[in-house]
């Protein structure tokens, strides 16, 4: 593993073990660490973008079942950045720091029926590291233990749930 690997691995512990250690106590007790993915296209939104702002509020998801993965997310959990469309691979790592709030983005039904909250969601994610070597979806879809991840499985969605295994073997396939 290379000495850069090694900065990253250690600073992606700490986060985590940081995370753990100031959560409210309320939260340590009765949430477990989630994980997800998240996608966006490298020319729109790309982790050169996320880096440069450093925190993003997640807005514009119009699929519900991507709504639904974003209204479950909770502080601290950990969210895989995925480039979409070209060179489609997982290049960074990104914390949750706000849960879902109404998408300021979204508007309101109409007011005759009462002006209801349109109800989709945002999260807000601060980037915690990028990948040493991006795991491209050729690599993800060439590994036998990650052949149930959503990802392959419903291509189209937007915001996915990862299990825990398939989340740490991808941070490892970054740092390899």
């Amino acid at each position: 593993m290379s000495e850069r690997a090694k900065v990253c691995w250690e600073r992606y512990l700490f986060h985590s073990f940081a995370l753990f250690l100031f959560r409210p106590f309320t939260l340590s007790l009765f949430h477990s660490l989630n994980y997800w993915l998240v996608k966006s296209e490298p020319d729109a939104y790309g982790w050169h973008h996320f880096i440069e702002q450093g925190r993003a509020v997640w807005d514009g998801v119009r699929n519900y079942q991507a709504r639904n993965n974003l209204k479950t997310m909770k502080l601290g959990d950990q969210v895989l950045f995925y480039h979409s469309v070209t060179k489609p691979a997982v290049v960074g790592l990104a914390t949750v720091v706000t849960e879902g709030y109404p998408d300021p983005t979204a508007a309101s039904e109409p007011a005759s029926k009462g002006a209801k909250p349109s109800g989709w969601v945002v999260v807000e994610l601060e980037p915690v590291m990028a990948l040493d070597k991006p795991v491209s979806l050729a690599r993800i879809k060439a590994e036998p233990l990650l052949a149930n991840l959503s990802l392959i499985r419903q291509s189209r969605l937007s915001v996915m749930p990862v299990r825990a295994d398939e989340f740490e073997l991808i941070l490892k396939m970054g740092q390899e």
